[in-house]
C-alpha cells in the first residue's frame, strides 16, 4: 500500500491495545471504562450542554451571514450529487441503523419506563417522550455535524487542503499541523471513527440476528452474529471497490426508499391520526422548548440528573465520538454547495425525516402499550420492533423490510467509514485506494468480531465515549479556525469584485 501516512500504524497499534485489553480482561476493561465515562457525565455534564447549544447558534448565524454565499469550492464549482441522492447520503451515513434500532424504544423507554420529570404511563409522559426523542436525534446533533463537517469541506475544497481534521487547524497553528501534533490529532479522529463504527456494526448484527431468529428461528448468539458480520463485510467491500460514486450512492438511494416503505407501513398499519397528531403537537413542544432543554442540568434533583446522564449527555457525547466519521463523510459529498445551502440541508432534512420517523414508530409503539396490546417495555432493544410489528396487519413482510433495511444501512455505514478512514489514513487522498479500504474494513469487522464474542460492545462504546471528551476540545478550535479564515476572506472578496 502506498502512500500511506504514520496515522494509519499508530491507530493499528492503538487498536490492538485496546482490543487486546478487551479480549484479556474483559472484566477489568468493562469496569473501567464504566467508571471513566460516569466520571466524565457527571463532572462535564454541563460543558457537553453548553457545547452542543454553542454550536447550533453558530450553525443558525452562517446561515444568515454574508458568508453563507461563499461556495465550497471554486466560485464556479456546482455539486456532484442531486439533492435526493445528497439528502440520503447525510441521513444513511449518519444516523442509519440508529433510527430502526430506537425507533420504537427509545420513545417506548421514556413513556414507560424511565421518564424524566413525570409519572410513567400518563399522557404528560406520552409528550415528554416525543419531546426528547426530537430533542436528541434533532437540531442539536445536525447542527454539530454540519459545522464541523463545513470546516472540513471549507478548507479542502475551498483552500486546497488536504482533506484531513489536522488542516483545518492551521490559521490558528500553521505549519505545526504538519508534525506531530497534526498526526496526534489525526490519530484521535481516526481511532474514534473506527471504533465507533465497529461498535455500529456489532449492535447491527445483534440486531439483525434478533429479527432472524424473531422471523425464521434462527438462535441467537456468536456464530450467527459471525456469519452476519462476515457477510456484511464482504457487501461493503465490493461496495467500497465500487467507488464513492456508485456504491455509496446507489446503496443510500436504496435505504432512502426502503425507509420511506417501512415508514408508509407504520403509518398505513399503525395509528394514523394519532401519529400526524403526535408529530405535530411534539415538533411544536420541542421547539417551544428547545432552550429550556438546552440547558437543563438538574443540579438539585439527583433522580432527574442520572436521568439526563444515562441519556442526553450520553447521546451527546456519543455524537461527539461520532464527528470525525460523520462530518468528514458529509464535508467530502458536498463540494459545490453554498454555506447558506450545505447549513439549511444538513441541519433540516434529516431532523425533520427524524422526527416523523420517530413520531410513527414511537406513537405506535406507545399507543400498543397503552392499550394493553402487547407490553412492549419487557422487550429488548433490539426487538422492540419486532415485538411492534408482531400486533400488526402483514407483520411478517414489514419485519421482513425492517431487516433488508437494517442490512442496507449496515452496508452503507460501514462502507462511508471505509472511504473516509483511507481518507484519512493517506494524508487526506480524495480517492484513497481500494487496498487501504479493504484492509479498514477488514480491520472494523474483526474489532467487531472480537468484542462481540467476549461481550465487549458496552465497553467498546464507552471507550467510545471517552475519546469525545479530547474530541470536543478540537471541535472549539475547529470553530475558532474557520470563523478566523472566513472573516479573512471577506475583505479578499470585497476586493476582487
Amino acid at each position: 500500500m502506498r502512500k500511506i501516512s504514520n496515522v494509519f500504524y499508530i491507530t493499528i497499534g492503538l487498536i490492538i491495545l485496546a482490543v487486546g485489553y478487551g479480549v484479556l480482561a474483559a472484566d477489568s476493561f468493562a469496569t473501567v471504562t464504566t467508571s471513566i465515562k460516569s466520571f466524565i457525565s457527571s463532572t462535564f455534564g454541563w460543558y457537553y450542554m453548553l457545547l452542543l447549544s454553542l454550536l447550533l447558534v453558530i450553525s443558525l448565524f452562517t446561515i444568515f451571514s454574508p458568508a453563507g454565499k461563499i461556495r465550497l469550492g471554486k466560485d464556479d464549482d456546482r455539486p456532484s450529487f442531486s439533492t435526493p441522492t445528497w439528502i440520503a447520503m447525510l441521513f444513511s451515513a449518519g444516523m442509519g441503523i440508529g433510527l430502526v434500532f430506537y425507533g420504537a424504544a427509545e420513545p417506548l423507554s421514556h413513556f414507560a419506563i424511565n421518564p424524566a420529570t413525570t409519572e410513567p404511563n400518563t399522557d404528560a409522559a406520552f409528550r415528554e417522550s416525543m419531546r426528547y426523542t426530537f430533542f436528541h436525534w434533532g437540531l442539536h446533533v445536525w447542527a454539530m455535524y454540519g459545522i464541523v463537517a463545513l470546516s472540513l469541506a471549507y478548507f479542502q475544497f475551498r483552500k486546497g487542503e488536504p482533506g484531513l481534521i489536522s488542516a483545518t487547524l492551521k490559521p490558528i497553528f500553521g505549519k505545526k499541523m504538519e508534525g506531530p501534533w497534526g498526526v496526534l490529532i489525526d490519530v484521535l479522529a481516526v481511532f474514534a471513527t473506527a471504533f465507533g463504527v465497529a461498535t455500529s456494526l456489532g449492535f447491527g448484527a445483534v440486531q439483525i440476528n434478533a429479527g432472524l431468529n424473531y422471523l425464521f428461528g434462527f438462535t441467537i448468539g456468536f456464530v450467527p452474529q459471525l456469519i452476519i458480520v462476515a457477510v456484511v463485510t464482504v457487501l461493503f467491500i465490493m461496495s467500497a471497490w465500487s467507488g464513492l460514486s456508485k456504491g455509496i450512492k446507489y446503496l443510500s438511494n436504496t435505504n432512502l426508499i426502503l425507509a420511506l416503505a417501512l415508514l408508509g407501513f407504520v403509518l398505513i398499519l399503525g395509528p394514523t391520526l394519532l401519529i400526524f397528531n403526535i408529530f405535530t403537537d411534539s415538533l411544536g413542544g420541542y421547539l417551544a422548548n428547545i432552550v429550556s432543554m438546552s440547558f437543563r442540568t438538574a443540579p438539585l434533583n439527583a433522580d432527574y440528573r442520572d436521568w439526563l446522564d444515562t441519556w442526553t449527555i450520553f447521546y451527546w457525547a456519543w455524537w461527539i465520538s461520532w464527528a470525525p466519521f460523520v462530518s468528514m463523510f458529509i464535508a467530502r459529498v458536498s463540494k459545490g454547495r453554498t454555506i447558506r445551502e450545505f447549513m439549511v440541508g444538513v441541519m433540516l432534512a434529516p431532523t425533520l425525516l427524524s422526527a416523523i420517523w420517530f413520531s410513527a414508530f414511537g406513537a405506535t409503539a406507545i399507543n400498543i402499550q397503552r392499550e394493553g396490546i402487547a407490553d412492549l417495555a419487557k422487550a429488548s432493544t433490539e426487538l422492540t420492533i419486532f415485538e411492534m410489528f408482531h400486533t400488526m396487519p402483514m407483520s411478517f413482510i414489514i419485519s421482513i423490510v425492517a431487516v433488508i433495511l437494517i442490512s442496507s444501512f449496515f452496508i452503507t455505514s460501514a462502507d462511508s467509514a471505509t472511504f473516509v478512514l483511507g481518507m484519512q489514513s493517506t494524508y487526506g487522498s480524495l480517492t484513497p485506494s481500494n487496498s487501504v479500504k479493504i484492509t479498514w474494513g477488514v480491520i472494523q469487522s474483526t474489532i467487531a468480531v472480537i468484542l462481540l464474542s467476549v461481550n465487549g460492545l458496552t465497553a467498546l462504546q464507552n471507550t467510545i465515549i471517552i475519546a469525545a471528551l479530547p474530541f470536543s476540545f478540537i471541535m472549539l478550535l475547529m470553530i475558532i479556525s474557520l470563523i478566523k479564515a472566513l472573516k479573512d476572506e471577506g475583505p479578499k472578496r470585497a476586493r476582487s469584485k
